[in-house]
C-alpha cells in the first residue's frame, strides 16, 4: 500500500490501520470488484476463483457510523488482472453500491479501458449509472455518451451516444473523425451480442450523410454472428449491373455457412453457398453456384460469334463446384487439395466466383512432407484454362490429368569425399483426351499427345568447393540421371508427329518404351575480387567459367520422347550458368558445354547499389540438345541453337530513394543485334510512384509466334493530399498496335476507411473486342464493406 504523505508517524500508522481495516471490511462483504469491464457489450468481467484484491490511496477512511469506506488520492484497485484507478472511490456497505469519481479509468484483463469522472454502480455490477462517459474496446473502437446505465447485467444503454472505429487526431483531438454515428439510444446487448441504433445519423468528416431510424450491427467484440453481410455492387459489359447480397450464419464456433444471391440485369440471379469447417489440424471449404442465364446473347461478338461456352442456349444453366482444405497429419506431412468442377470451361471466371476465377485454375490433390534436408511431395493436377475464346471444348481436353506427379529430394546431413550429396526422384503420369497438334500456327508442334505417357527419374549430384590462396574458387561435380518411359498413344498423335516430322525433314522415331540416362562431370571456377574505391564505394568483380562433359542426349532429334514439362525455354542471364537449362525433365542438355561469363555488384557510401551478368555459353563436342528440335521446338531460337550462342546480359541499379532500373537482353552473336530485351524502372515514393516495363521477343516462328513482340506497360500512383492516392496502368501491344488493357482509378485509405473507385477496359487481340468493368469499393472498420471487387484493375502500391 502506497502511504500518505501526514505529518507525524502517528498519523501515518493509523493510515495503515484504516487502509487493513477497510480492506478486511471489502473482503469480507464480499465485494466483486473484479466487475469493472471485459468488455464494452457486457461491461463486466469473471475473475478468477482466489484472486487477491490489492487496495492502495492516499487516504483510506473507514466510517462505522454511515457503514462506509472511502479511499482518496491516487485510488487504484488491482483484482484478478482488472485495475480501476480514480481520485476517490466510496463503497456503501447498506446500499451496496460503490461509487468511483474523479478521473476514472477502468482497465479490465484484456485491455478495454473505461473512462469517466463519474461511475455509480452495484456491488454486483449488474444495474448503474455512468455520466459523460468514453470506452475504448480491444479492438479500437470507441463510444461515447452522456450517460450511459446498466440493467438487468446484460443491457447497456447510451444516452445520446457515438460510436466510431477511427482512432482521435493525436493533434486535434477535437476533431470529427473520418466516420461516426451518432444515435440518440445505443443499446448494447452483452447476451445478443447486437448493438442497435435508435435515431442515429451516420456522419462523414463531421458531416450528416443519412438519417437511419433504426439499425443493428453486430457487437464490434464479436468476430462470427448470423445475419446479413454488407451487398455489394458492380458492372461488366457482358452481365451487366449487379447487386451482391450475402447472409452468414454463424453455426458452431467450428463451421458456418454463407449464402448469397446476385442479381444481373442481363442475367438473371446466381446463387451461392459456401460451407466452411475447422478442426485442430486443419480446415476445408465447399462451394457451390449456379445461374439460369437470362440473356446469352450477350456473349456475342460484333461478328456473330460465341465467345463464351456457356451461352450457347438460350437460359442455359452454369455452374459450379469447389472445394480446398488442407490438414496437418502430424509435423512433417500435410494433405491438401484444391479441386473446381463446372458446367463449362470459364463459369467461374465469367462470373468472378471467389477463389475460383483464377485465368487458369489447377484442381489438385496432394501430399507434402519435409523432414530436415528431406522433402517429398505427391500430388494429382489438372488444369482448366478459364478463357473467352471462339473454340469452346479443345482447348479444355487438351488440357491433361496429372495422375500423379511425385518429387523427392534428399540430401545427406554428412559430407561424402568432403562434399555435398544430393538425391531427386520425380515421376509423372499424364493422360491427355485431344490431341494438342498446334494446328492453328503456320509450323505445326504437337504439344500434347492423346492418351497416357509416364515417366521415372532419378538423379545424384555430388559437388565440392576448394579454395586457393589466390582466392580461386573451384567447384568440381559429378552428376548422374536415369529416365525409364513408357507411352500408349492413339494412331491419331502418330500420324501429327510423323507430319510433324516430315515438315522439319527429320525421323519420327516416337517409340512405346524407353530407358535413357545422362552422366555429367564439370568444373565451375570464379575468382572474385574486391575494389575499394577511394570515395568508399566498393566492388565486386566475378570471371566465372564452368565446363560440363557429357554424351550426347539420347533420341535426340528423333522425335521419339513427349515432352510435357519442359516446353518453356528462356535463355538470359538468370539461366547462363545453370548446369541443365531445360525446364523441366522430359528434355535433357547433353554434349560438352561451357559457360563463360563475369558476375559484378558494387555498393557506394550514398546507398546506391549496382549488379550486373555478362556472358555466353559454348557447345564443345558432341551434339547440340537445342539444335535437335523435339515435339514442341523447345530449343528453337533459343540463342542456344549455334555452337556459340548468343550474348547474355543483365545491368541493374537501385537507390535508397526508391528508385530501379534494370536492363536485360539477348543479343546476336555475330551482329549484336537485339533478340530479346526487357527494360523496367520504377520509383516508389511520396507523392510520386511511377512503374514502366517494355519488352520485346523476336519471331520464333518454328516456335509459334510468326511476328515480333512488342509491349508497353506503364504505371503511376500520385498522393493528391495525405491519404488520397490517384492511379492508372495501361498495356500497349507495338506489334498490334492495340492498348491491350488500361485502367484508371482513385481511392482514400486511413485507418477506419477505405475508399476505391476504378474503370478498367480490355481488348481481345484476335477480334478486338471490348469489356468494360467498373468497380468500388467502401470499408468501414467494424461496419462491413461496401462495393464490387476491386481486381479489375491493377494497382500500384
Amino acid at each position: 500500500m502506497r502511504e500518505a504523505f501526514l505529518p507525524s508517524n502517528r498519523q501515518a500508522n493509523l493510515a495503515r490501520l484504516y487502509a487493513a481495516t477497510a480492506l478486511a471490511c471489502l473482503l469480507a462483504c464480499a465485494v466483486p470488484l473484479p466487475a469493472f469491464a471485459q468488455e464494452v457489450g457486457k461491461m463486466t468481467t469473471n475473475v478468477p476463483s482466489g484472486s487477491q484484491m490489492l487496495l492502495a490511496a492516499d487516504t483510506l477512511v473507514y466510517n462505522n457510523d454511515n457503514q462506509t469506506v472511502t479511499a482518496v488520492g491516487g485510488v487504484q484497485i488491482d483484482y484478478g488482472g482488472n485495475r480501476l484507478v480514480a481520485q476517490k472511490v466510496i463503497y456503501d456497505r447498506n446500499t451496496k453500491r460503490m461509487v468511483a469519481t474523479g478521473n476514472v479509468e477502468i482497465v479490465n484483463s484484456d485491455g478495454t479501458k473505461i473512462n469517466s469522472q463519474h461511475i455509480d454502480i452495484t456491488d454486483d455490477f449488474a444495474d448503474g449509472f455512468v455520466n459523460a462517459l468514453r470506452v475504448e474496446t480491444i479492438d479500437k473502437a470507441y463510444f461515447a455518451a452522456e450517460s450511459a446505465e446498466r440493467m438487468g447485467g446484460v443491457l447497456t444503454t447510451f444516452h445520446n451516444g457515438v460510436y466510431t472505429a477511427c482512432e482521435p487526431c493525436e493533434d486535434k483531438p477535437d476533431k470529427a473523425p473520418t466516420w461516426r454515428v451518432k444515435a440518440r439510444k445505443i443499446i448494447w446487448n452483452g447476451e445478443k451480442k447486437t448493438v442497435r441504433f435508435e435515431n442515429a445519423n451516420f456522419e462523414f468528416f463531421g458531416f450528416p450523410l443519412a438519417y437511419l431510424p433504426a439499425f443493428e450491427i453486430a457487437d464490434p467484440t464479436v468476430k462470427r454472428k448470423s445475419g446479413f453481410l454488407i451487398p455489394s455492387i458492380s458492372y461488366n459489359s457482358h452481365l451487366g449491373y449487379s447487386v451482391k447480397v450475402p447472409y452468414y450464419f454463424a453455426l458452431s464456433p467450428t463451421y458456418d455457412l454463407t449464402v448469397t444471391g446476385s442479381g444481373y440485369t442481363k442475367q438473371g440471379f446466381l446463387g451461392e453457398a459456401e460451407w466452411r469447417q475447422r478442426f485442430n489440424n486443419g480446415e476445408y471449404t465447399l462451394k457451390i453456384a449456379g445461374i439460369q442465364q437470362q440473356n446469352p446473347d450477350a456473349f456475342i461478338d460484333s461478328n456473330g460469334r460465341n465467345v463464351d461456352s456457356g451461352a450457347g442456349d438460350p437460359n442455359k444453366f452454369r455452374g459450379m463446384m469447389g472445394t480446398q482444405g488442407q490438414f496437418a497429419i502430424n509435423d512433417r506431412w500435410n494433405f491438401g487439395w484444391d479441386i473446381l468442377l463446372q458446367t463449362d470451361k470459364n463459369f467461374s471466371s465469367t462470373y468472378n466466383i471467389d477463389k475460383y476465377n483464377a485465368g487458369v485454375h489447377q484442381s489438385t490433390v496432394y501430399l507434402t512432407g519435409l523432414n530436415g534436408r528431406n522433402y517429398f511431395d505427391v500430388r494429382a493436377m489438372h488444369f482448366d484454362v478459364q478463357e473467352n475464346t471462339i473454340d469452346s471444348t479443345a482447348r479444355s481436353g487438351q488440357q491433361p490429368w496429372v495422375m500423379p506427379s511425385l518429387d523427392y529430394a534428399y540430401i545427406p546431413d554428412t559430407s561424402v569425399a568432403g562434399g555435398q550429396l544430393s538425391f531427386n526422384v520425380n515421376t509423372r503420369v499424364i493422360r491427355r483426351d485431344d490431341l494438342d497438334d498446334g494446328s492453328t500456327i503456320p509450323t505445326v508442334r504437337v504439344p500434347g499427345l492423346v492418351g497416357e505417357s509416364g515417366r521415372l527419374t532419378a538423379e545424384s549430384e555430388w559437388k565440392r568447393t576448394f579454395v586457393t590462396d589466390d582466392g580461386l574458387v573451384l567447384t568440381p561435380l559429378l552428376a548422374l540421371q536415369g529416365d525409364v518411359d513408357y507411352l500408349n498413344t492413339s494412331s491419331g498423335s502418330l500420324a501429327a508427329v510423323n507430319q510433324m516430322a516430315t515438315n522439319l525433314g527429320q525421323q519420327d522415331d516416337m517409340r512405346s518404351s524407353f530407358a535413357r540416362y545422362m552422366a555429367t562431370a564439370g568444373l565451375e571456377m570464379s575468382w572474385p575480387m574486391l575494389f575499394s574505391m577511394a570515395s568508399g564505394s566498393s566492388h565486386v568483380f566475378e570471371p566465372m567459367a564452368q565446363v560440363f562433359m557429357r554424351p550426347n542426349e539420347q533420341y535426340v532429334g528423333g522425335l521419339a520422347i513427349p515432352n510435357e514439362d519442359a516446353q518453356s525455354m528462356v535463355f538470359d542471364a538468370t539461366t547462363l550458368f545453370e548446369r541443365d537449362k531445360f525446364s523441366g525433365y522430359d528434355r535433357i542438355e547433353g554434349g560438352s558445354r561451357a559457360n563463360v561469363g563475369f558476375r559484378y555488384s558494387g555498393s557506394y557510401i550514398n546507398g546506391w547499389g549496382t549488379n550486373a551478368i555478362f556472358g555466353q555459353s559454348y557447345q564443345l563436342g558432341g551434339a547440340n540438345s537445342f539444335a535437335a528440335p523435339d515435339l514442341v521446338n523447345v530449343g528453337a531460337e533459343s540463342g542456344l541453337q549455334t555452337s556459340k550462342s548468343d550474348y547474355v546480359g543483365l545491368f541493374g541499379i537501385n537507390s535508397p530513394n526508391g528508385f530501379a532500373a534494370s536492363v536485360s537482353g539477348r543479343f546476336d552473336e555475330q551482329t549484336f543485334e537485339v533478340r530479346r530485351a526487357e527494360l523496367k524502372a520504377a520509383y516508389s515514393g511520396l507523392p510520386v510512384s511511377l512503374s514502366a516495363k517494355y519488352a520485346f521477343i523476336e519471331a520464333q516462328p518454328l516456335y509459334g509466334f510468326t511476328t515480333d513482340r512488342h509491349e508497353v506497360t506503364l504505371g503511376a500512383s500520385t498522393h493528391l493530399a495525405q491519404n488520397w492516392r490517384v492511379f492508372g496502368t495501361g498495356t500497349y501491344d507495338l506489334q498490334e498496335g492495340l492498348l491491350v488493357k488500361d485502367g484508371v482509378g482513385f481511392a482514400y485509405n486511413d485507418s477506419c476507411f477505405t475508399y476505391l473507385m476504378t474503370y478498367a477496359q480490355s481488348r481481345d487481340l484476335n477480334t478486338r473486342e471490348v469489356t468494360q468493368s467498373i468497380g468500388f469499393n467502401l470499408s468501414f472498420r467494424t461496419l462491413g464493406d461496401f462495393g464490387s471487387s476491386t481486381n479489375a484493375i491493377d494497382t500500384i502500391q
